[in-house]
C-alpha cells in the first residue's frame, strides 16, 4: 500500500507541471510573449520533477506530500489570477486539488485536506484580487474550458482504472487470505522455474525467509537428483497441462531447538496453473513422516519376507531330518510286522507295530508334502516333461487310492476321452496332482459314494477333473481352499483327517506347468476340481521350474476366476 501510494504521488508530480504549461500557454503567450512563458513552464517542470526526485531519492512521502499541496495551491491561485479572477473556467481547477489529494491517497482525510487547500487557493486567487493584481484573457471563454475538460477527462481515466485495479486487489488479497489459511508454502514461479512471490508459510515450512526463496533461491535448495524431474514438471504445466504432483527432496537448514539435523527431508510438490495467471503455482507440503511411514513399512514388508523365507527353510531343514528317523521306524517296523525274528506272544503287540507303522507311513507323508511345498515356494522344484501314456498314469494313481476307497465302499469311475493319447508333460507332477485329488475325493465322499475321474483333450491342452458326490464345500470355506495347512472343519469333516496340503499342492504343481485350477462345490453336493494343462511339446513351462505366472497367457491366470462356488 505503501509503495502503490508513492507510486501514484510521483505520476501526479511527474503529470502536473504539463496541464500547468499548457495552462500557461493559453493564457500568456499572447500577452507576454513566447520566451517568458517558456521560462514559467520550465521553472514549473523543474520545481515538480525535482520533487518527485526527492522522492524516489529519499521516500519521505510525507515531506513531498505537503510540498506537492503547496506547488498545487500556488499553481491553482496564479492560474486563476492569469484567466481574470473567479468567473473564468479555470476556477473549476480548484476541484482538483480535493480530486487529487483523494487520489493519491485513498483516504477522508486527504480528501478533507485537499478541500482546505482549495479554500487556501480561493482566499490567494481573492488576495491577488484585493491587492490590484488583474489579467483580462485575450481568448475566448470557450477556450479556457478546454484545460479544465481536459482534466476531468484525466481524473475519469484515473479513476476507472483505478477502480479496476482495486477489483483486481481485492481478489488478490482473498487469494492472500486463502494462502494465509494453509498449512503449506504457496509459490508463484515464472516459465523459468524461478520464484518471484513466496506466501510467510515459508518460515514454518523450510525453515528460512520468504525473501531466500525468490528468483532461483528455491531451485537451488532442490537435491540434485530431483531438479530434472521438478523443471520438466513447470515446463509441462507452463506449456498447458492443468497440474503435475512430484515428490522432491529439499535440503533444510538445523532446527535452532536442535531437534532435526540440517540435511534433506521429503515434500511434495503440487504445480498448477489458474486460468486467469500467467504464472505457475507451486503448493509445497512436507511428506517427511508419510516417507518415513513409507520406508518403515517396506522395511516391516521387507523383514516379514525374510521371516517367511527363514520359516520356510527352517520347515523344509525340520522335514528333511525327520525323514531319516522317518524311515527307520517304517523299516524296523515293517520287519518286525513279518516277524521274521519270532512269533509275537500277544496280539496287542502285533496291533502296536502295525499303528506304529501307519503313524509313520502318514507322518512321511506329511513331510514328503511339506518339502514338495516348500520347493514350489522357494522355486527349486524342477520339472522333467517326458512322453507318457496319460491313461497309464491315472491307472497307477486309481491304485494308490484303490484301498481307501474300497474300505469305504466308494466306486472309483474313470471315463478318458479315446483322443488323449500321449500327453508331454512331468508324468511325476501328474500322477501327485491325480494322486491327491483322487485322496481328497475319497475321503470326504460319503459311504457307498462315487468318484468319477474324467479326461479330454483340447489342441495341445488336457482337461481332467475328479469329482464326487460327497459333503461338498461352503463359499466361505472355498475361499481358502489351495493355501497350505487351510482345512475345512465341520461337523460332517470330523471323522477325516488331513494337515491340509493336498490341495495346495496339486495348486503348485498345475501353476508351475502353466496350468490352472477350478474348484465346483456346493455343500451336500459333493465337489468337482477341475485341472487344465499344456501336454503339447514345447507348450511346457520354462525349463527354470520357478513358479509363478503360468508360462500361457489364458483365463486360468487369473486366480478369483478359478474359484467358483
Amino acid at each position: 500500500m505503501e509503495r502503490s501510494r508513492q507510486l501514484r504521488l510521483a505520476v501526479v508530480l511527474l503529470t502536473a507541471p504539463f496541464l500547468f504549461a499548457g495552462a500557461a500557454a493559453l493564457l500568456l503567450a499572447g500577452t507576454l510573449g513566447f520566451a517568458p512563458t517558456l521560462a514559467l513552464a520550465s521553472a514549473g517542470f523543474a520545481v515538480s520533477w525535482l520533487a518527485a526526485a526527492g522522492l524516489f531519492a529519499s521516500g519521505r512521502r510525507e515531506m513531498i506530500e505537503a510540498l506537492a499541496l503547496v506547488l498545487g495551491i500556488t499553481a491553482i491561485s496564479a492560474v486563476i489570477v492569469l484567466s481574470g479572477g473567479f468567473a473564468s473556467p479555470m476556477t473549476a481547477l480548484i476541484a482538483g486539488l480535493a480530486a487529487e489529494s483523494f487520489w493519491i491517497a485513498r483516504t477522508r482525510r486527504a480528501l478533507l485536506a485537499g478541500g482546505l487547500a482549495g479554500v487556501v487557493s480561493l482566499g490567494l486567487a481573492a488576495l491577488g484580487g484585493v491587492l490590484g493584481i488583474h489579467f483580462s484573457a485575450s481568448l475566448p471563454l470557450a477556450v479556457l474550458w478546454l484545460i479544465p475538460l481536459a482534466y476531468v477527462a484525466t481524473l475519469a481515466l484515473r479513476f476507472g482504472t483505478s477502480q479496476a485495479e482495486q477489483m483486481s486487489n481485492s481478489a488478490s488479497s482473498k487469494s492472500v487470505g486463502i494462502e494465509t489459511m494453509m498449512s503449506a508454502l504457496v509459490l508463484r514461479l515464472e516459465g523459468t522455474g524461478d520464484v518471484v512471490d513466496a506466501s510467510h508459510q515459508a518460515e514454518g515450512v523450510l525453515n528460512v525467509r520468504s525473501d531466500i526463496l525468490l528468483g532461483t533461491g528455491f531451485f537451488e535448495r532442490i537435491h540434485v537428483g530431483d531438479r530434472v524431474a521438478y523443471l520438466c514438471a513447470v515446463s509441462e504445466v507452463s506449456g498447458g497441462a492443468d497440474r503435475r504432483t512430484i515428490s522432491i527432496r529439499l535440503r533444510m537448514p538445523a532446527e535452532e531447538d536442535g531437534v532435526r539435523a540440517s540435511g534433506y527431508r521429503q515434500f511434495g510438490v503440487e504445480l498448477l496453473k489458474l486460468e486467469d495467471a500467467a504464472q505457475v503455482v507451486a503448493i509445497v507440503r512436507d511428506e517427511s513422516e508419510r516417507a518415513a511411514l513409507e520406508h518403515d513399512l517396506a522395511r516391516a514388508r521387507e523383514e516379514a519376507r525374510v521371516a517367511k523365507v527363514e520359516s520356510k527353510r527352517m520347515l523344509a531343514a525340520v522335514s528333511h531330518e525327520l525323514r531319516t528317523p522317518l524311515n527307520a521306524i517304517l523299516g524296523f517296523s515293517d520287519t518286525l510286522q513279518t516277524e521274521i525274528f519270532g512269533r509275537f506272544s500277544n496280539d496287542r503287540q502285533r496291533e502296536y507295530v502295525r499303528l506304529i507303522h501307519e503313524a509313520g507311513e502318514h507322518l512321511l507323508s506329511v513331510v514328503n508334502s511339506t518339502l514338495e511345498i516348500s520347493k514350489l515356494e522357494a522355486g527349486t522344484y524342477t520339472l522333467h516333461p517326458e512322453a507318457f501314456s496319460f491313461s497309464d498314469a491315472v491307472d497307477t494313481s486309481v491304485a494308490f487310492a484303490r484301498a481307501d476307497a474300497t474300505a469305504r465302499a466308494v466306486d472309483v469311475d474313470v471315463a478318458i476321452a479315446d483322443n488323449v493319447g500321449v500327453v508331454y508333460c512331468d508324468r511325476r507332477a501328474v500322477q501327485q496332482v491325480l494322486i491327491n485329488l483322487l485322496s481328497n475325493a475319497v475321503k470326504f465322499s460319503h459311504a457307498n459314494g462315487r468318484v468319477r475321474v474324467t479326461a479330454e483333450r483340447t489342441g495341445n491342452r488336457l482337461d481332467f477333473s475328479v469329482a464326487d458326490n460327497g459333503i461338498g464345500i461352503s463359499a466361505d470355506d472355498l475361499e481358502r481352499i489351495g493355501e497350505p495347512f487351510a482345512q475345512v472343519r465341520s461337523e460332517a469333516t470330523r471323522h477325516v483327517e488331513g494337515t491340509g496340503l493336498g490341495l495346495a499342492l496339486v495348486k503348485g504343481l498345475v501353476s508351475l506347468q502353466g496350468g490352472g485350477m477350478t474348484i465346483d462345490s456346493a455343500p451336500g453336493e459333493g465337489t468337482r476340481v477341475s485341472i487344465s494343462l499344456p501336454v503339447g511339446v514345447g507348450a511346457e513351462k520354462d525349463k527354470t521350474g520357478r513358479g509363478g505366472k503360468p508360462g500361457i497367457d489364458n483365463e486360468w491366470g487369473n486366480e478369483e476366476y478359478r474359484k467358483t462356488a
